[in-house]
């Protein structure tokens, strides 16, 4: 094999991955299309410029060469907290490429988190989007580590910081660092729903092994495809749908920097004609919410799947989904430290309120509070193991001692599993209660809740009452938030005993405004937990 390649055997399932001696993973993400002739085609589309696959290469070298004249040097990291813009995978994968290890970091964070990263990383470098400038700014007058080089990304008000402007000073050309599969090539950030973020160290070999198994093994994903992605570019999730599965085959990514709202996704759609989308249970409740409002109609006519993942996807947003679009919504579970979706539903094969199967490649199991494997039917903590695993929580041996265990990974969730070897959520493992001696699942309570027309949202924790008990508490976010009332309470009280067990359903429930959650979606229900209210 020539050096930097990997050859990919499609013929067996899962696929099998022969990685040349040296290896770096820009070569086949980056460089090969232009090997392959394909410089003309548009790799990315944004609002103000499409970006060919020849000058998205040329940028990437040129950020390469931008970092190394920098004195920055293979293995030291750079900090991004970038938007989502072209900027972002010219800075990751010129990093990469030279050897030297993206950080990308949360974009809605506050400047005490983003210090907690500088002092953790230790980067020589930090880059950023101009409207962080103040959280960076405040940032780095409390950490302790100062990086050396800072770049302002984008066009700051007198335009002094534009990166493209800079870039223009660097060649084009650049001989990729000698790196291995199991080099050390990038790192993510928990999304930190229970504490602070831990950062999860990847290979090189990872983004490859995600690609291949899910994005070409379940999704089917070609050179045709279009992605766009809600989900942003700096945490697992958005990583893979906006960057590395459309590079892996050569499709056309689509950006857009703004939050993401039912509007702004509607008009992306529109005018990109994805064939793919990717979101999450919250957006989609919105998207389904909204779209009755808007006249004309708008078509989703160009998807051909959408996927979900971030918190399980309620059976009754599925059912509504396909009965407004007829297009299918494929959830799965994924996680930071595996990269991508783990556990999937399939094309043409989607089963409401299950996460799916494992994809190949993967196994997974289901472990008692005795390390115990469980079998059909019976409830336990998720655990599982496979090639995109993170080879450990930089500079954190007690978490990664707990939670990545020899070859397999601790989910944090709590899931069942069929005779069909279809896996069901339950919760996260933290937030499941027992109530009158019987484990209930919070998913399960929410999941029936938003079954209810009045309900967009909602979470379940557990709630000692007077006689000190544990018993379910809900609150409950309105698609018309005028219309909370105690007549509402007591109808939904009502609806929901007929439809779940007597110890299942809420003994109180308070309308709110927002629900807590994390930049992945993911319900934070240890803020609920300390609610006076309720």
């Amino acid at each position: 094999m020539n050096d930097f390649t990997v050859k990919v055997d499609r013929k067996t399932t899962p696929a099998e991955f022969n990685f040349s001696p040296t290896f770096n993973v820009a070569v086949p993400f980056i460089d090969r299309h232009l090997q392959q002739q394909n410089g003309s085609r548009i790799a990315i589309q944004t609002k103000t410029t499409d970006v060919t696959y020849q000058e998205l290469a040329d940028q990437v070298n040129r950020c390469g060469n931008m970092f190394l004249e920098k004195r920055i040097v293979p293995t030291e990291r750079v900090m991004m907290v970038v938007k989502d813009t072209p900027a972002f995978i010219y800075l990751f994968w010129g990093a990469i490429k030279a050897g030297i290890v993206p950080v990308p970091a949360n974009t809605l964070l506050r400047h005490e988190d983003y210090a907690f990263m500088i002092d953790k990383t230790q980067c020589k470098a930090l880059c950023y989007s101009p409207e962080y400038r103040a959280e960076i700014e405040a940032a780095l007058e409390i950490a302790s580590h100062q990086p050396e080089v800072i770049l302002e990304e984008g066009v700051s008000a007198s335009g002094t910081y534009s990166l493209e402007r800079q870039l223009t000073a660097y060649s084009a050309k650049l001989l990729p660092y000698p790196a291995n599969a199991e080099t050390d090539c990038f790192w993510l950030f928990s999304s930190g729903s229970t504490g602070r973020p831990k950062a999860a160290v990847h290979r090189h070999r990872d983004m490859v092994v995600t690609s291949e198994l899910y994005g070409v093994g379940c999704l089917n994903i070609s050179e045709k495809d279009i992605f766009y992605s809600a989900a942003k570019l700096f945490f697992a999730y958005g990583l893979g749908n906006a960057m590395t599965l459309p590079l892996w085959v050569g499709g056309t990514i689509v950006l857009d920097p703004r939050k993401p709202t039912p509007q702004t996704t509607f008009d992306n759609i529109a005018e990109y004609k994805p064939t793919l989308y990717f979101g999450v249970p919250t957006l989609y409740a919105s998207l389904l919410s909204h779209f009755d409002e808007l006249l004309p109609k708008p078509s989703l006519a160009s998807v051909r799947a959408c996927v979900s993942a971030g918190e399980a996807l309620p059976a009754d947003i599925l059912r509504r989904w396909q009965e407004r679009f007829d297009i299918d919504i494929l959830d799965g579970i994924g996680s930071t430290e595996a990269l991508h979706i783990f556990i999937t539903n399939r094309l043409n094969n989607t089963i409401p309120g299950a996460s799916g199967r494992v994809v190949p490649g993967y196994t997974a199991r289901i472990l008692d509070e005795n390390d115990q494997v469980l079998g059909h039917g019976e409830t336990g903590r998720l655990v599982i193991k496979g090639p995109s695993i993170a080879r450990c929580y930089w500079d954190d041996s007690e978490q990664t001692s707990r939670i990545m265990r020899g070859d397999w990974l601790e989910t944090g969730d709590t899931y069942v599993k069929d005779d069909d070897d279809v896996f069901t959520y339950c919760g996260r493992t933290d937030d499941m209660m027992k109530v009158g001696g019987i484990w209930c699942s919070p998913f399960e309570i929410e999941a029936k809740l938003i079954s209810h027309p009045a309900v967009l949202e909602s979470a379940v924790i557990a709630k000692t009452d007077q006689a000190g008990l544990v018993k379910p508490a809900a609150f409950i976010v309105l698609n018309n938030p005028g219309e909370g009332s105690e007549a509402l309470k007591e109808k939904l009280t009502t609806y929901l005993r007929k439809n779940l067990a007597p110890y299942k359903f809420p003994r109180w429930i308070e309308f709110v405004d927002e629900l807590p959650k994390t930049a992945t979606g993911k319900i934070q229900r240890f803020k609920l937990r300390t609610h006076e209210k309720i």
